[in-house]
């Protein structure tokens, strides 16, 4: 994602929207994602969670672990030219999620696993962008701006936590902050970034001869031309999304809570 022309630290326009599964609608229970996001003069943070499904406070840890997140993340949203250094960027990331676990923990008691949820964190800031990942959320980019230019890319995915494929690291684990991914991306030209629990991996990811999956192009690049078009009307945004998140076209691939938050440069 090198070479691109710098760009001015600009505004950023956000949108955030979580659904209730099927399967939670089904069994009347609330939607266990969460979301939150604040800018700053120089930057942006956001944040999504996903509480465990087996958890009976989930909803309560998905809800308040965003809300750790950004008083821990925002300082950290500061233009590259301030500390142009990504392995010092990735020791400030990990220490501001040691903050927020350690928090959470107090305030989850004895038994964390009763809120257990996952977390996803990005800081943007003036040339580049970084992010923290513990458990199964996404992380999309954008470079290029709208139309053919456009590329998108997905960041690496924190690994399993052992041999069983369906087995999701949360914010209480032991061993999270082992296994938390960390990445620093230096790049002038990312102007797009999308945040999403796992409710949506299929919607967003397409499976190919590659390695790893890729973005599904035409959606990605939707969701963002939609939030930049001078029309944009956050009412109408909310209206568009809410039916499609609970259509059938999503509704035969996932019954999970789903949660989309994605920013453009303005």
């Amino acid at each position: 994602m090198s070479g691109a022309l710098p760009r001015p630290p600009g505004r950023w326009r956000v949108h955030g929207i979580s659904a209730t599964g099927y399967r939670h609608l089904r069994d009347r229970l609330p939607c266990q994602d969460a979301w939150d996001y604040e800018r700053t003069p120089d930057g942006l943070v956001l944040a999504v969670a996903d509480g465990a499904g087996s958890a009976p406070y989930s909803q309560n840890g998905s809800r308040a672990v965003v809300g750790m997140a950004m008083n821990a993340f925002l300082p950290l949203a500061t233009p590259w030219a301030r500390l142009p250094d990504p392995e010092a960027r990735r020791r400030h990331l990990t220490e501001a999620f040691r903050l927020v676990r350690t928090e959470f923990l107090r305030r989850c008691g004895p038994d964390p696993s009763l809120y257990a949820t996952t977390l996803t964190v990005v800081v943007a800031g003036e040339g580049w962008l970084g992010q923290l990942s513990v458990g199964d959320g996404l992380v999309l980019l954008r470079t290029g701006g709208e139309g053919d230019g456009s590329a998108y890319h997905l960041l690496p995915r924190p690994a399993a936590r052992s041999e069983y494929a369906n087995e999701t690291v949360f914010v209480g684990s032991p061993g999270a902050l082992e296994q938390a991914r960390v990445d620093c991306v230096r790049d002038d030209g990312v102007d797009g970034v999308l945040l999403s629990t796992d409710g949506l991996t299929n919607a967003l990811l397409k499976r190919s001869g590659a390695a790893a999956p890729l973005p599904h192009d035409d959606f990605v690049g939707h969701l963002f031309e939609r939030l930049s078009h001078p029309a944009y009307d956050r009412a109408e945004e909310d209206r568009w999304l809410a039916a499609f998140l609970a259509s059938d076209q999503i509704s035969r691939v996932t019954g999970d809570d789903k949660t989309l938050l994605w920013a453009v440069r303005t």
